[in-house]
Formats: structure tokens, C-alpha cells, sequence
């Protein structure tokens, strides 16, 4: 489980709030409706899980969500393969939620039993390739937008989108189609947190460093070892504080992930190569945390970041669909896992069933119950806002 970072804040919630929220929520999940949305919300991810969508490769899975729209008589619109819907009653002058999950997977590791495209249910786990990250936060979501399409006299709009390339940060996913959506508000964004509130999640910037030294002969002097002048480039990454601490996502963290030199044993190599894997707090954007690394470099260490886009994110503690969620028992904390949060331009909220620890591990699962659950608090969550 992700480490639950914060669980209590200090919002002064009303009793008698909660009361009507907690007992909105035990109702929904017993309404005949939304039990019939969910039973088919758990037949889509069924289908889903069935049918392959790599990163890049998602056009299958994109038709069956297009088949949903299409049986509910709701118009959508696509590109490559993101699918996107608003509800039935837009209206400009009013703020816009936007509710999003991937529908892209990894690809499945070495260590499954199970056959990662066979979709099962045993013993209330649903099995297959992508249930947990993100088919289950999905078609709860999707759920959710169908039992608000039709709804008339919202505070907010409601545009959901189903996107791709994800998991793999591809220039095709959610990025490419948010020049058509206007006024957003907030956003949910769909990956599994056990239905709990994750009100801020680490940036990610990745640095390709290149240590230079002089090659030679391993049989001569070289007081110009390459490996040698990474030693102290390493021990800066390990052991350098960044000075904001934030109080959902904690410091900054530096890690060396990879190390690469020389390709033979008598050369002493001209360059010592290492990657930085960097997680962002919500102090720093991820320009500033890449002056702070160049400053520190000696002369003639190259680092060159792979892309300067994927930034922290959060949403106010305060937040009505925060307030919310805590109304209802849900908890908050900080996130240090990277989602579809780091291409947005507005205030987000991670939220989902599953949980992120089955995310990207051998027979990965999602209780069928999570989902039934996540509906009704997906629900009950917006309703305690509009």
C-alpha cells in the first residue's frame, strides 16, 4: 500500500455534514441504478482486460469504450486513441470537472502464473492485466459520468475522458486533446488509492549525467579517471537536502538508478554516464530543481534532463471535493507515484479503487467490490458539491 502520508488534517468538518453524506453513500450503494451501472461497469473491464493495449497500441480497448458511449446514446469524440464526452446538459457559463483515467497497461512481467489477458474472478478478486492499474479506476469513472450525463441543474459540467499512453508519458495521451477542453475547474484523475485522497503527488524529472575523464591504457597513470570524478557527482545526488519540505509530499528525492562506463577491462574510459531519477515536491517545479543540479556540477559534467513536463500537482486541502471526500471518512496524504496529475494545468485530486501496490506486479487484481464501493463514493463525493 502507498504510505499514507497525512491521514488526519485539521479541516473543521460538520457532524451533521457527514452524517448526510455517510447515509447518501450507504443509499447509493444499494440504488438499483447505480448496482446496474456497476454490474456493467465490471462486464467492460471484462472486455478490457481481454484485449491488449500497450502503450501506443490502445485503438481495441478505445473502440470498446466507444461501444459504452454508443449503448448509453452518448456523444463522444476521439483522437488517436483518447475518447472524451461531456454531459448531456453543458452549459459555458458554468465550471467544468474533468474526470480522466488511462486505459493503456505495462506490459505483463515475467513472474505471472496467470495468463494476463484471461479475465476471472475468484474468491472476489477480478485477475488480469491492467484490472487494478487503471481498468478498475476507469470504468468506475465512466460509471460515474453515465449516472451524472443526464442530469439537469449542476453547479458543475462534467467531461470525462478515457486516455492513452500513460504509462508511458507517449505525446498521444491525455496532453494532446487538453487544448479542446475548456474551463476546467479541477480534475479527478483515476488510479488506485483505495478510495483514499491523494491531494498531492510528486513531479518526476529524469538527468542524463556525463562524467568526463581522459582515457588511457588501465596499465599507466591517470590521475583523470572518469568512474574516479563520478565518485563525488554520485555522493552530491545521495546526500544533497533540497531546503522546502512539503507537508503532503515530504523532500525532494534524488536517486542514481543507472551507472554506465567503459566497455573493457585494460581502458580506463573517457566518460562515466549515470541517470537521476528526481521526485518533485510541490515547493519546486522541475526548472528550478535543474538550476539547483547545474549550479552544483563542476565544469565539464553534461546534464541533460529527458523532459521538463511531467510536474507535482495538488488541490487545496480546503476544496470543496475535498471536504467532500473527508465528510465521508476518506483520509488524505500525498502521493509519490506519477500520473496523468503532471499534464495538468489545474487543480487535481487522485483518487480510485485498487490499490497502487498490485499496480505493475505478476497476477495483478482488483476486488470487485473496490469498484462497487468506488462508484458509490465517486457519487457521493461529487453530489456532496453540486
Amino acid at each position: 500500500m502507498e504510505k499514507l502520508e497525512n491521514a488526519k488534517n485539521n479541516l473543521q468538518i460538520n457532524n451533521s455534514d457527514g452524517e448526510v453524506l455517510g447515509g447518501l453513500h450507504a443509499q447509493l450503494l444499494h440504488d438499483s441504478k447505480i448496482k446496474e451501472l456497476t454490474d456493467l461497469a465490471i462486464e467492460l473491464l471484462h472486455k478490457l482486460i481481454e484485449t491488449p493495449s500497450f502503450s501506443s497500441e490502445e485503438d481495441r480497448t478505445a473502440q470498446l469504450i466507444e461501444n459504452w458511449f454508443i449503448k448509453n446514446d452518448i456523444p463522444f469524440k476521439r483522437e488517436n486513441n483518447n475518447i472524451w464526452a461531456y454531459n448531456k446538459y453543458y452549459d459555458n457559463s458554468l465550471p467544468t470537472i474533468l474526470l480522466n483515467s488511462h486505459h493503456d497497461t505495462v506490459k505483463p512481467n515475467g513472474n505471472y502464473t496467470n495468463d494476463p489477458f484471461k479475465a476471472f474472478e475468484e474468491g472476489g478478486k477480478l485477475f488480469g492485466l491492467g484490472s487494478n492499474d487503471a481498468g478498475g479506476c476507469l470504468v468506475s469513472l465512466i460509471a460515474t459520468f453515465t449516472y451524472f450525463y443526464q442530469k439537469r441543474d449542476l453547479k458543475y459540467n462534467f467531461v470525462i475522458v478515457a486516455s492513452a499512453e500513460e504509462e508511458s508519458s507517449g505525446p498521444l495521451g491525455l496532453k494532446s486533446v487538453l487544448k479542446y477542453i475548456e474551463n476546467v475547474d479541477f480534475a479527478i484523475v483515476g488510479e488506485p488509492t483505495l478510495m483514499q485522497l491523494a491531494v498531492a503527488e510528486k513531479g518526476l524529472l529524469v538527468l542524463d549525467v556525463s562524467v568526463k575523464g581522459t582515457a588511457s591504457h588501465a596499465a599507466h597513470p591517470n590521475n583523470d579517471n572518469a568512474i574516479y570524478n563520478a565518485i563525488p557527482i554520485i555522493e552530491w545526488f545521495r546526500s544533497y537536502q533540497f531546503p522546502k519540505v512539503s507537508d503532503t509530499l515530504g523532500k525532494v528525492k534524488m536517486t542514481v538508478t543507472q551507472v554506465n562506463a567503459g566497455n573493457q577491462h585494460n581502458v580506463v574510459p573517457a566518460s562515466c554516464d549515470l541517470v537521476i531519477d528526481i521526485r518533485v515536491n510541490d515547493h519546486y517545479n522541475n526548472a528550478q530543481v535543474l538550476e539547483s543540479v547545474l549550479q552544483a556540477m563542476p565544469d565539464g559534467v553534461e546534464v541533460t534532463p529527458r523532459s521538463l513536463d511531467l510536474g507535482s500537482s495538488s488541490i487545496a486541502i480546503d476544496h470543496p471535493v475535498v471536504k467532500s471526500g473527508v465528510r465521508l471518512g476518506r483520509t488524505t496524504y500525498g502521493s509519490p507515484t506519477l500520473s496523468d496529475q503532471s499534464v495538468l494545468n489545474c487543480p487535481s485530486l487522485k483518487l480510485g479503487p485498487g490499490d497502487s501496490t498490485r499496480s505493475h506486479s505478476a497476477n495483478e487484481y482488483i476486488y470487485t467490490e473496490e469498484i462497487r464501493e468506488g462508484v458509490a463514493l465517486y457519487i457521493a463525493i461529487l453530489e456532496g458539491i453540486l
